[in-house]
């Protein structure tokens, strides 16, 4: 290699990296395989690495005995997946030039779940020789992945940026069905910053790729906390994501329970895998506006909706909502999940569970976002806040006033400064919305603020907090347009001094244009055009 391309190698951006990956297998297996076959990959390099690293630790403890360096036991109980010869990251570079090379890699996924009983269901089985990508393209692609390094990238979330990008890169690419499966992550970390997860047990009915649960535990290292006290669990239909899901949280570590597979059509409605299972916080993300998610005559007597109307068989979005508070705990537990805006208005019998819901005090916040930050919709969602317990009380070293028959309404629609574009598999871009730090805490501020009454002022255009009262006089509409003031701008014009500014410009531009005239005849003249 030349010294210009060793440079250039050596200064390959992790982005480009990554970006090269998904060059790698252009045109061959469709956006869900291409990414199904990367992320396979990048997990056998992060979880080659991982085992390396702990192998040199016992070499150190125990010297170099083959009876400690192969003791599944030595690797396990540091969490680090134990890898068998052949399924390690040197091996399968070092047969990547093989013919046979996509079932050296089937061979090796099979085997480690074998060995790893915890990863049953998260690697792709039998995947790469049906993959339809030749040996020269899977050789590319494990040549890139293997440029991506901790010691040439030094980050201490290294495992996370590069999971991050591909979920997200790949959702960008998604069809309105397939996008379901990710969360932008500035707005799984609004809501971690919200409810504050610090301990407990957190859920997500549909918890698509597990990023409400990877940033609810980069929620607890932010702000130092213990993330052996938070116990993870739920739920996926699609068998293809749950993979995805366990996947992602096995890399980083993270102990999780998501029941078993329940087939395509089995949602937490009606297969839901911890039926008795009461949660501490909920974060969660539901289908917009799931129709038929239930038959005719269905969950019509489910004690889920008990206290409430049966939610309509045409839409889920009161269904998801009833099914999570059912989940909560009856003394403390708190939710913060994403629905379309349709449900903050919602007629007949949606409107009255929204009302009985008003009614029932479980409604604390309501937060408006920016439209298009999400992949496959540029639709503005609403961040729902319910809590079980609005009293007055101390909360990780807050002291919350009584909030009981009120609710906070936040409208963010205006926020839709900050854009992050996004590189597609053809070369265009796309662009979408994203909250940034300062927002995120601005946001918190607000809320923390209410919470405590320290500091909180209603702001017109942004911010509101509402009586039941008032909300009763507005239909029990959850709409924040309803009750945030609107600042009309015409009122701060003095109409009087507009008119005359408007008259004397308009006198400056006849002005102008009769002097151009003047000047344009005046030049026909003098070269012997009369023209009068």
């Amino acid at each position: 290699m030349t010294k210009t391309k060793a440079k250039e190698t050596n200064e390959l951006s992790l982005e480009s990296i990554l970006w090269n990956c998904r060059v790698a297998l252009r045109g061959i297996g469709g956006n869900e395989k291409n990414r199904d076959a990367v992320m396979g990959l990048v997990f056998l390099k992060f979880a080659g690495d991982k085992f390396e690293t702990r192998r040199e630790q016992i070499k150190l403890e125990h010297g170099d005995v083959e009876a400690f360096l192969n003791k599944p036991s030595f690797y396990l109980s540091h969490s680090v997946f134990y890898l068998p010869e052949h399924c390690r990251w040197q091996h399968i570079v070092q047969n990547a030039s093989d013919s046979g090379l996509a079932v050296i890699i089937d061979k090796a996924m099979m085997d480690i779940v074998d060995k790893n009983p915890s990863l049953q269901g998260a690697l792709p089985q039998s995947f790469y020789s049906g993959f339809g990508a030749t040996q020269r393209d899977l050789k590319k692609l494990i040549d890139e992945i293997n440029k991506i390094d901790q010691k040439r990238f030094v980050d201490n979330d290294l495992i996370g940026r590069v999971y991050e990008y591909f979920l997200q890169t790949f959702a960008v690419a998604a069809t309105k069905e397939e996008g379901e499966f990710y969360t932008p992550a500035s707005l799984v970390s609004l809501i971690a910053e919200l409810i504050e997860p610090y301990e407990g047990v957190v859920y997500d009915p549909c918890c698509g790729t597990g990023g409400m649960f990877v940033q609810s535990h980069k929620f607890i290292e932010r702000h130092h906390g213990n993330r052996l006290k938070v116990s993870i669990y739920g739920q996926e239909k699609s068998p293809e994501t749950r993979r995805l899901a366990k996947l992602n949280l096995a890399i980083r570590g993270i102990s999780h329970n998501l029941g078993k597979p329940t087939g395509e059509q089995q949602s937490s409605f009606q297969n839901d895998q911890h039926e008795d299972l009461k949660v501490d916080f909920i974060m969660a993300n539901p289908p917009f506006n799931f129709k038929d998610w239930r038959g005719e005559d269905e969950l019509t007597t489910d004690p889920r909706w008990r206290g409430y109307q049966v939610p309509p068989k045409s839409n889920a979005n009161y269904a998801w909502i009833l099914h999570m508070i059912d989940k909560l705990k009856v003394d403390n537990g708190i939710a913060g999940f994403l629905l379309a805006n349709g449900a903050l208005n919602a007629d007949g019998i949606e409107g009255r569970i929204r009302e009985q819901l008003i009614k029932n005090d479980k409604i604390e916040a309501i937060i408006v976002l920016p439209r298009d930050m999400f992949y496959t919709t540029d639709i503005s969602v609403t961040l729902w806040i319910v809590n079980n317990n609005k009293k007055a009380r101390e909360l990780n070293g807050r002291k919350l006033k009584d909030r009981q028959n009120q609710v906070l309404f936040v409208d963010l629609r205006r926020w839709s400064d900050n854009l992050e574009a996004y590189k597609l598999d053809g070369g265009s871009t796309k662009k979408k919305v994203v909250l940034n730090e300062e927002q995120i805490a601005k946001v918190k501020d607000i809320y923390f603020n209410w919470q405590t009454g320290l500091g909180y002022t209603d702001v017109p255009e942004l911010c509101k907090s509402a009586t039941l009262d008032e909300i009763a006089k507005q239909n029990y509409s959850l709409s924040p347009s309803k009750y945030i003031e609107f600042v009309d701008r015409d009122l701060d014009i003095d109409y009087d001094k507009e008119m005359k500014r408007i008259q004397q410009e308009m006198k400056d531009i006849l002005q102008q244009e009769k002097q151009s005239q003047q000047m344009l005849q005046d030049a026909f003249r003098g070269i012997g055009y009369g023209i009068d």
